[in-house]
């Protein structure tokens, strides 16, 4: 028994199932979940010793790889002057000041401590700026864990097969209505059915939670157009997208203003960390200038503004973007010509350096409906082939890929001939069954 398993057996005992998030445990890939002893660029190394090549991330946030010394330095260096506060610092001032200068349509922000934080809090703004009750949100689309927003929700949700979570209430999924995602007659006919009663569209404008998903030609214009039409709020969840499609997120690749956006991950630099922010009027409606209530003790933390403040300030200088996304087309490029050569039914997805893998005999997928028809079976068998080689991507069919700038062309020739292993090894244990 290996260094993992015995650190898994000793888990159970006091965290449920041995892990503090559902989709580490592995359910949906089988096997023992990896426990990791550190990261350094491209790389992930376990208790074990083994090396991995990481396409999570930490799901999304490192895009300049793990343990960037520039961050670490940063860090190391506020964490000296004391870990937490309860109080204001110059830190959260310059983090917001960053942030409304990368991304326009942020007028104010208000700093929290995860995304889930982040949306629920952007939810009770939107209900109490409008006076409304009710939100519209995507099947399969993941906001986080509040009780309003797991209904039909994405990722861990549904590597258990669980759309919707025990404990929530009738009265919290009465006031979500769930619409499909690249479907605007869907968003219309919820604002027909319910005049006056919608207080926000909350849409992830590429979804990162039911594997990568692109949003079509003019969906994302639909959505704000409806929304001024009905008088309701646009909310992009950009806490995956957020600076990791481009500097100005999301938002900026397609075009499309929201009224409030929440940020994450890259926000933070792997530290823990969230915000939402938008137009100054709506923003204003939080305490103490405005009546919606919204506080947190640990909220601008100075070592997470510390690690965001340097993220972001060394993207706008590298502004990786362009390569980012051709390294990325690269590795999927490869992927699918393996897939050719082995017969694989097998398709992928790109947004900038954000990927979605998926075994269906289809030219792209555009729905949820279309990922819930991919075979979860052959991801499985291509997950643990990988594993096994030292290539480590998200432990659940839907999750999205990222890549880093730590990445390099001999990373990805490593992956692209581990792919090509795992496809004819597939197509061996098919043959022979």
């Amino acid at each position: 028994m290996n260094q993992s398993e015995l650190l898994y057996q000793q888990a159970k005992k006091h965290i449920p199932a041995g892990v503090n998030s559902p989709v580490r445990a592995f359910g949906a890939v089988g096997g023992s979940p990896i426990f990791f002893d550190h990261g350094e660029g491209a790389y992930l190394y376990d208790v074990d010793g083994k090396r991995y090549i990481d396409y999570v991330a930490s799901w999304g946030p490192l895009i300049l790889g793990h343990a960037h010394p520039e961050i670490i330095a940063m860090v190391a260096q506020t964490a000296k002057k004391g870990l937490s506060f309860g109080a204001s610092t110059e830190l959260e001032v310059k983090l917001a000041d960053k942030v409304c200068e990368l991304m326009p349509n942020i007028e104010k922000i208000r700093m929290v401590n995860s995304g889930t934080e982040a949306t629920m809090s952007a939810i009770r703004l939107a209900r109490g700026f409008t006076g409304r009750n009710k939100i519209i949100k995507f099947e399969g689309c993941y906001h986080g864990h509040a009780d309003c927003l797991l209904v039909k929700a994405g990722s861990g949700a549904l590597t258990f097969g669980q759309p919707s979570s025990a404990g929530v209430t009738p009265g919290a999924a009465n006031d979500t209505l769930i619409a499909q995602f690249n479907d605007s007659s869907s968003v219309a006919k919820l604002f027909k059915e319910n005049t006056n009663e919608v207080a926000a569209v909350i849409v992830e404008p590429i979804p990162g939670n039911m594997n990568c998903i692109s949003p079509q030609a003019g969906f994302l214009q639909s959505l704000r157009n409806l929304c001024d039409e009905h008088g309701a709020l646009l909310i992009f969840d950009e806490v995956i997208t957020g600076f990791r499609v481009g500097l100005g997120g999301a938002q900026e690749r397609f075009g499309v203003k929201p009224d409030i956006t929440t940020l994450g991950k890259i926000l933070g630099g792997g530290m823990p960390v969230g915000a939402f922010g938008g137009r100054a009027d709506i923003i204003d409606h939080i305490s103490p200038t405005g009546p919606v209530y919204q506080a947190g003790t640990l909220s601008g933390n100075p070592v997470a503004m510390a690690a965001g403040l340097k993220t972001l300030e060394l993207l706008q200088t590298l502004n990786p973007y362009k390569a980012l996304e051709a390294m990325t087309a690269k590795l999927l490029e490869g992927m699918q010509n393996a897939a050719r050569k082995h017969d694989i039914a097998f398709t992928t997805n790109q947004e900038g350096s954000m990927f979605g893998l998926f075994f269906a005999n289809a030219d792209t997928i555009t729905s949820f409906a279309e990922v819930m028809r991919c075979d979860v079976t052959a991801f499985t068998q291509f997950y643990q082939s990988m594993l096994r080689t030292g290539i480590y991507f998200g432990p659940s069919a839907y999750e999205t890929g990222f890549v880093s700038i730590a990445h390099t062309e001999a990373d990805i020739k490593a992956t692209l001939e581990a792919i090509d292993r795992a496809f004819a090894e597939m197509v061996t244990t098919t043959t022979s069954s």
